[in-house]
């Protein structure tokens, strides 16, 4: 028996639940919708960002709805347009076998007459954001004095978007006998009073600990200068190959900015803030979601509508002005029971905050640093590798090859390898042999070390292990296995970094032969794990095997007897497929940019905005909410008193 007819839903409910593909109902869905189809009551439900709430609430809501009555009997308040719409479409998509329900989204930015004009027609379920919707009932288009639910969800960033007064005075204006359900990720004062003021004795369900992050959610942080935040989001992307991710900054201004140089520097990336029209927010959201995006730079309020798969990681390059903020943003990733992971890049007077955090969010942060040139280039290097060894080949190319033969006939297997991954290395690492160290640790004279130092035993000694995250591996579930498989303690495991097919880890020197002889030809359920010192002094990488021989690595100067041939990682390097190129014609007339290009680019002829030259956004501090954009206004804007050329890096 599927689970959710355990639940108790009906048939149709079922149907669409089938073509939805969903198997096994989320642990807010086991615990809500039961007591919402039971039983007529309020309910407050706290669970975190991306569990499964529009379900939790939607399923028992279409249950309970009579369709054939086609009088307004559920209101839905959300904070933002892209959650009031992507709410509408998933009730529609639940209701998909229910005849006569229909569901409206009423939303600023869109047509208030053409809205209004469709819940006259027969709405049972209206999607809405306070703003928006408090206009409606002032101007007489709509009523809800007969509705029988009243859904909050999110409701915690309602209050934090200001929305405390329209939402007051919109359930002032239901009747008292309806069930109203609040969903919130947190529950601050102002949550509790509108569930004191508003609801009678609720049905209580909490996932997980009140206000606690998600499980499936890794928390990391990396300090440095503040001149220097930008230079480390751009290492910790390159150190990531395969990320997807959204970047959060706290006002519009700054995200426009940083969404530019990614840009121009040849990130696939883009803005989404309040001062984007809806069709270009649709635009944005829409190439994000197809992956035409990696790094979607946002606002806090702008980012609540997304509801994204598969995002690798949040990154906190500022962090929100309110602490508990940052438990919605980590949930944009680890979502449906994936592993993700929430960075923050702090300066040193904000490292208080990262204490402040983990009480919120009942989690610790693991302190990183930021790689250095030579460890991206050997990471991407890796990455090209695996890339290479895992494409599948279409035999169209079959029919090209003795022309190709014939231009690569003279090179043994060695040199076309080198050459080949050559087209992307020496690329990037021209790139990074130009740029200093902002680690922290070794700074620019330790890279033009060249010399390998002596592994001593209270020194830390990094390793390089064929086994990362399509192992099923997080940092946190892989410094479990090493310290079971090793039998060392808490802290001898540190500084772990997980790649897609391999991984980074330390420890002290006095543990290298226990971690060389034990993890060698460690059978891990079929899979042989092979371990090497890994050790970056100056500009080399040098790996040694458990008997202490020179393994390879690399080295930006070693000759051709030394080099390295990989077996190692997927992409590399600094151009992406598919996309912008910081060497097309955009570039100065005569000058070809040496700045890396990344994977699936953005296309300048796609939705996302282009800030004009000579004008930009003034804002100084996060602006309230707009009743007809539902989102934080724009500032005051004017004109530049000279024209803004493009930045480089």
């Amino acid at each position: 028996m599927n689970k959710f007819e355990q639940l108790g839903l009906n048939e149709s409910l079922l149907l669409a639940i089938k073509d939805l593909g969903f198997e096994n109902p989320s642990e807010v869905q086991e615990k809500a919708i039961p007591v919402l189809l039971e039983q007529n009551t309020d309910l407050v439900a706290l669970a975190q960002t991306g569990t499964g709430k529009t379900a939790a609430f939607g399923f028992p809501l279409i249950q309970k709805i009579d369709a054939e009555d086609r009088s307004t009997q559920a209101l839905i308040l959300s904070p933002t347009r892209e959650l009031c719409l992507q709410i509408t479409n998933e009730i529609k998509q639940y209701s998909k076998y229910v005849k006569g329900l229909h569901t409206v989204a009423v939303y600023g930015g869109a047509s208030i007459t053409e809205q209004a004009r469709e819940i006259k027609r027969g709405a049972q379920v209206i999607v809405a954001t306070p703003g928006r919707m408090q206009d409606m009932i002032n101007r007489g288009l709509v009523n809800i004095k007969n509705i029988n639910f009243c859904i909050l969800d999110e409701a915690d960033e309602m209050l934090n978007m200001g929305f405390y007064d329209d939402i007051v005075s919109i359930l002032s204006d239901t009747p008292d006998e309806k069930n109203t359900w609040l969903f919130s990720a947190t529950m601050p004062a102002e949550v509790a009073r509108i569930a004191k003021k508003f609801m009678h004795e609720p049905a209580e369900i909490t996932v997980g600990h009140k206000n606690s992050g998600s499980a499936t959610v890794s928390h990391e942080f990396y300090c440095v200068n503040a001149r220097d935040r930008y230079e480390a989001l751009k290492r910790l992307a390159d150190a990531n190959p395969d990320i997807f991710s959204v970047v959060f900054c706290r006002t519009k201004r700054d995200t426009q900015a940083v969404a530019e140089k990614l840009i121009e520097d040849g990130y696939s990336a883009a803005a989404l803030h309040g001062d984007l029209s809806q069709a270009q927010r649709d635009g944005v959201m829409k190439s994000f979601r197809g992956r035409q995006i990696q790094m979607l730079v946002a606002t806090d309020v702008a980012a609540r509508g997304i509801d994204v798969d598969n995002i690798t990681h949040v990154v906190n390059y500022q962090l929100p002005d309110e602490i508990e903020t940052y438990n919605h943003r980590s949930g944009r990733t680890g979502r449906a029971g994936k592993l993700g992971t929430s960075i923050v890049i702090i300066t040193k007077s904000e490292l208080r905050k990262i204490s402040s955090i983990e009480r919120i969010i009942q989690q610790k942060f693991q302190e990183k640093t930021i790689p250095s040139g030579i460890e991206i280039c050997e990471i991407q290097l890796l990455h090209l590798a695996n890339k290479i060894k895992d494409t599948e080949v279409d035999h169209e190319i079959d029919n090209y090859l003795p022309a190709i033969n014939e231009v690569l006939d003279g090179l043994s297997k060695e040199e076309l390898i080198k050459k080949m991954v050559s087209v992307e290395f020496n690329r990037f690492i021209a790139y990074y042999k130009k740029k200093r160290d902002i680690s922290g640790e070794g700074g620019e004279r330790s890279e033009r070390s060249s010399e390998p130092r002596e592994i001593r035993a209270g020194d830390p000694v990094r390793y390089f292990v064929n086994i990362g995250s399509r192992d099923d591996f997080d940092w946190m579930q892989l410094k479990d296995f090493l310290k079971e498989t090793l039998d060392l303690g808490r802290d001898d495991v540190f500084k772990v970094d997980v790649k897609e097919g391999f991984s980074f880890f330390n420890t002290d020197g006095e543990h290298t032969e226990k971690v060389m002889s034990i993890l060698n030809g460690f059978d891990m359920n079929g899979r042989r794990i092979n371990v090497e010192i890994s050790k970056n002094d100056g500009g080399s990488r040098e790996r040694r095997d458990h008997n202490g021989r020179s393994s390879g690595g690399f080295r930006g100067d070693r000759n051709s007897g030394g080099e390295r041939r990989s077996s190692g990682g997927g992409s590399f390097g600094p151009r992406k497929e598919g996309g912008f190129r910081s060497d097309r014609n955009d570039a100065p007339r005569g000058e070809r940019s040496d700045k890396p290009r990344r994977e699936g680019g953005f296309n300048r002829d796609s939705a996302a905005p282009k800030r004009a030259p000579g004008s930009f956004q003034r804002e100084e501090r996060a602006p309230r909410r707009s009743s007809e954009n539902n989102d934080r206004p724009a500032g005051r804007s004017f004109e530049a008193a000279k024209s803004r050329r493009p930045r480089k890096s």
